[in-house]
């Protein structure tokens, strides 16, 4: 049963972003807020996780998904960058925009597209993530919370958890 957490937007409580994290360290699915909509996130070695996420999604492994970042430091070492990508992704981050980009060795296979090796990276800016981010002290495996058959992205907490309440372990309402 997925947990519901109200937490500030624009100044998240550090006792929830600690139990948030901890969640996030035991394995746990979370539905998080960001600029954007709300993503689904995990561990990034947490292989069961990330199948039980692209359950939900009914995504297969073709299906890019996303290492949300704090900085782009932490994009240059998951991903190959160049000084053309870089100064692109300088002067838009942070922001709403996912960058697939070629992943590094860093990256664990399974998280990558099968076939090109890339990997979807972003810089959010959305106080919750980004606190959530800094938090966990790693990146956070993403895909964007949209279920099949559904024309837009969830955006409401309590919506994603009458759909999904027994698929997740918590969920960040901000």
């Amino acid at each position: 049963m997925a947990r519901l957490v109200n937490i500030h937007p624009d100044s998240p409580q550090p006792r929830l972003l600690v139990q948030a994290a901890e969640f996030i360290r035991n394995g746990a699915i979370v539905a998080l807020p960001t600029d954007s909509c709300y993503a689904l996130g995990c561990h990034l070695g947490d292989k069961e996780a990330l199948e039980r996420i692209r359950l939900i999604r009914q995504i297969d492994d073709r299906h890019h998904l996303t290492l949300m970042v704090r900085d782009l430091s932490e994009i240059a070492h998951f991903a190959r960058v160049d000084n053309a990508q870089y100064r692109l992704l300088k002067a838009t981050t942070p922001g709403c925009y996912t960058f697939i980009l070629e992943g590094t060795k860093e990256l664990p296979r399974r998280v990558m597209h099968p076939k090109r090796k890339t990997i979807g990276l972003r810089v959010p800016d959305h106080p919750v993530a980004l606190a959530l981010l800094e938090e966990l002290n790693e990146p956070l495996l993403t895909t964007t919370l949209q279920l099949p058959g559904d024309e837009l992205p969830l955006t409401e907490g309590w919506e994603i958890q009458d759909r999904l309440e027994d698929q997740l372990e918590l969920i960040l309402d901000a």
